[in-house]
């Protein structure tokens, strides 16, 4: 026992009421700072709730902002009213410069809970579906909408809801165990890559949808090889465990054959087929039974069955086994003793290795049936990355090009975006999608449009949810939100602060190669269609419109047969335009085979000024995939420095058109070694004249080629249908690669020239009875064979002998 202190030591009642009053706040002070739990442990504390207690929060920090912008407005204008009335007119005229982070009362931002995630698969294997159960679970939305229907939320599109496919990405948010997830749902056919692209560009992680009965499909893997590319961590989501044929097992082997993947199995499935009941949590190791009634909602957590308990705990200490074998100090104590490791410990070991793009752990579920969907979430919120794991964005300095320049996710650094999509809004006009890595942006506010030098000013800014928008005054680092007002923004543009200018690495896109020619009725038509023509061209990198300088026809470019149709519906349908369209059309190339030296002079005089250029050019053939090289070899000035640029434009203008039959040239190299001017008669038209002139001559003498896009193909097919669709592949100069067998089906790999797949899905499906289904993406440019060669430049020489007439 403590002995009491000595009289002299002693306080008053009322002092120590006072320090034990001080002592209390202080208690209470601590109590507020002590750390929240991670979401893991949340997770892990907590089994997965009912849809309905999770309310949408997406307003939550606008009303705040919005009062606390109000008041800083407030106070600006009661410090504006003691000002001189004529400082204040000075205030008013001045434009308002970019926001800084010190102007303005930054609201508290906790970026460990937003998740920006994108769902892709192949098409058909359920992601809008997926995505629609996610929506409802979380609240977003109070009723399914099914894609059979045509009345899935993200699938607003009229096209859309027609066919039943996705065709453009849609942006949604929702909040799941105060997590909030921005979702982008992409398309699954490979006419719509360039969405697919655009997405996991500016995505931090990414839900793999796969088919429990397809499994990895040749779309699958051009999505998961586009997610590679940009080091998107990935969870896979098996789907359709319902349907008959289906097989986890064999979908995971898949995953990591085709896909060189590295599978973590986290559920199995609880039967499968028509007996598929629900998933086998490998973590908690507990069943899940979802109750069909309540949608999915509700569902009840039970002992394993015992016929699965050898295989649970089989899979449960692969689990851990990959765990350790992921974290040094993980693979100490798993080797010292198993049971040693907590669950905590094995949910960041896998979520380290998930975000390092290491593993990819794997669920399944059935999302139609509703079932696996909440369990799916709380992986999102536990295994993928926050905007703060990621790492720092790179980009280059506009003014020095060699000097990179990071920036982290912070709302107090300078802003940085990613305009990675252009829509016309049919309310808001131009919409510009950004992601924001740094910094901030407010409503009303000026910023930099980097890649095109331009300053901007912010009209609006919305969030997303499919079509339906949401004001909001202010966005920060790691969102996702449209901003109305960048009317020179494309898409890969760099927007950010006006004082810290950054230059960050654009996006790239495929080359259309399918081409239909279409013809508006009336002038009425005409000028709508150049309208609609515009806005869609804003929108869609991968669509080009050229004018046929001989027939006046407007040539649409696209990926395929499907695109340029949605395109064509769109024109028709949104613009009211009343028009004729061609047969599609194959975009060939020209290029050369052999190296040759020419020169032109181009000389002309008529009374006055007259204009003459002299040039010398050497032109060799480049590699599959060259492009064009301009190399200027002028030396002492026997060329202006100030004329070269217009010898380049002139290559490159008669380049375009084509020399040999009327295609665009590709992978030629030309070198300007000499030439001559004069002093008065000489300038820019006429070197880029002589220029084009030049190319045309001396590209006769290179042995000419024409070149055509060969289509990568897979077809799976019953196997009574499979020798009549080889058949049909090799009658159109089509070369089978591969056969597999799997699921009773065989799958058909092989490529073909597109020049004679036209009507592909028709034919496959007229040879299998409908019962065959197949892909076809562009795969490469090759050599036409003579004797086609010769078929199309006689159908050349034939159209323009008629339009002569």
């Amino acid at each position: 026992m403590e002995e009491p202190l000595p009289q002299a030591e002693t306080q008053t009642v009322e002092a120590q009421a006072k320090e034990e009053k001080l002592a209390e706040k202080e208690e209470k002070a601590k109590e507020e700072k002590k750390p929240e739990p991670s979401i893991e442990q949340r997770l892990i504390d907590s089994p997965p709730v009912s849809a309905e207690s999770e309310l949408s929060k997406e307003k939550e920090i606008a009303p705040e902002l919005a009062k606390e912008l109000q008041e800083e407005k407030e106070v600006s204008q009661e410090e504006s009213v003691e000002q001189p009335a004529q400082e204040k007119k000075v205030t008013q005229e001045e434009p308002e410069e970019d926001t800084k982070a010190e102007d303005i009362q930054l609201p508290e931002v906790n970026l460990e809970a937003m998740r920006n995630i994108g769902i892709m698969a192949h098409i058909d294997a359920g992601k809008t579906t997926l995505t629609e159960r996610i929506l409802f679970y979380t609240g977003r939305t109070h009723k399914i909408g099914e894609v059979h229907d045509g009345a899935a939320q993200m699938d607003w599109m009229k096209q859309e809801q027609e066919r039943g496919i996705t065709i453009t990405s849609a942006a949604t948010t929702c909040f799941w165990k105060d997590v909030r997830i921005n979702i982008i749902d992409t398309p699954g056919h490979v006419d719509f890559t360039v969405e697919v692209e655009r997405s996991l560009r500016v995505l931090d992680a990414a839900v793999a949808v796969f088919c429990a009965v397809g499994g990895v499909q040749p779309q699958s893997e051009t999505v998961w090889r586009q997610s590679n590319k940009y080091n998107v961590p990935k969870i896979s989501f098996v789907n359709k465990m319902d349907r008959t044929g289906a097989n986890f097992f064999e979908v995971v082997n898949n995953i990591k054959e085709r896909l060189q993947a590295n599978p973590v199995i986290m559920q199995l499935p609880l039967g499968q087929e028509t007996d598929y009941k629900g998933i086998i949590d490998l973590l908690q190791m507990k069943a899940y039974i979802f109750n069909q009634e309540s949608q999915g909602k509700d569902f009840t957590t039970e002992e394993i069955p015992d016929e699965y308990k050898e295989k649970a705990k089989e899979y449960h200490h692969k689990i851990i086994e990959q765990a350790a074998g992921l974290d040094d100090i993980l693979m100490k104590k798993f080797l010292e003793s198993e049971e040693s490791i907590s669950k905590m410990e094995i949910i960041q070991a896998i979520r380290k290795g998930t975000i390092a793009n290491k593993i990819t752990p794997v669920f399944c579920g059935s999302a139609l049936k509703n079932k696996g969907v909440q369990q799916l979430l709380d992986a999102v919120n536990m295994f993928l990355p926050s905007p703060l794991d990621v790492e720092a964005i790179k980009g280059n300095n506009p003014s020095n090009p060699e000097e990179i320049i990071e920036r982290h996710t912070d709302i107090k650094e300078p802003l940085t975006a990613l305009a990675f999509k252009v829509q016309s809004d049919p309310l808001m006009g131009r919409l510009v999608y950004t992601r924001i890595y740094s910094g901030f942006i407010k409503k009303g506010s000026y910023v930099l449009n980097a890649t095109k030098n331009k300053k901007e000013r912010v009209a609006r800014l919305v969030r997303m949810h499919a079509n339906q928008r949401e004001n909001c005054d202010f966005a920060h680092a790691g969102e996702i939100v449209g901003v109305v007002g960048l009317n020179s923004a494309t898409t890969g543009d760099t927007i950010c602060a006006l004082e810290h200018p950054v230059l960050l690495e654009s996006i790239k896109f495929p080359t259309p190669v399918v081409s239909i020619s279409i013809n508006p009725k009336t002038r009425q038509d005409q000028d709508r269609m150049a309208k609609g023509l515009a806005k869609i061209l804003e929108e869609d990198p991968t669509f080009s419109v050229q004018t046929d300088e001989e027939t006046r026809e407007t040539i649409l470019t696209g990926m395929g047969e499907l695109h340029l149709e949605i395109v064509v519906e769109r024109i028709k349908e949104e613009f009211k335009v009343d028009a004729s369209v061609s047969q599609p059309k194959v975009a060939y190339r020209e290029t050369i085979l052999k190296s040759a030296s020419e020169e032109y002079k181009h000389v002309k005089q008529s009374g006055g000024r007259g204009q003459y250029a002299h040039v010398v050019f050497d032109i060799a053939p480049l590699e599959a995939g060259g492009g064009f090289e301009f190399i200027n070899s002028i030396r002492g000035g026997a060329i202006p420095a100030n004329f070269i640029p217009a010898v380049e434009k002139g290559i490159k203008e008669i380049m375009q058109k084509g020399v040999y039959a009327g295609y665009p040239v590709v992978d030629v190299r030309v070198d300007l070694v000499d030439g001559s001017f004069h002093e008065v008669d000489s300038s820019d038209l006429a070197f880029r004249l002589a220029a084009i002139e030049c190319f045309k001559k001396i590209f006769l003498k290179c042995q000419p080629i024409l070149l055509e896009p060969y289509m990568a193909l897979e077809v799976t097919t019953p196997e009574e249908h499979a020798n009549a669709i080889i058949g049909y592949i090799c009658s159109k100069r089509g070369r089978v690669l591969n056969i597999d067998f799997k699921a009773k089906q065989k799958i058909i790999s092989a490529e073909a020239p597109l020049s004679e797949m036209f009507g592909y899905a028709t034919n496959l499906r007229s040879l299998s009875s409908g019962r065959a289904s197949g892909t076809m993406e562009f795969k490469k440019y090759l050599p036409v064979p003579d004797a086609i060669t010769a078929k199309i430049l006689e159908e050349i020489k034939k159209k323009k002998e008629a339009e002569q007439k």
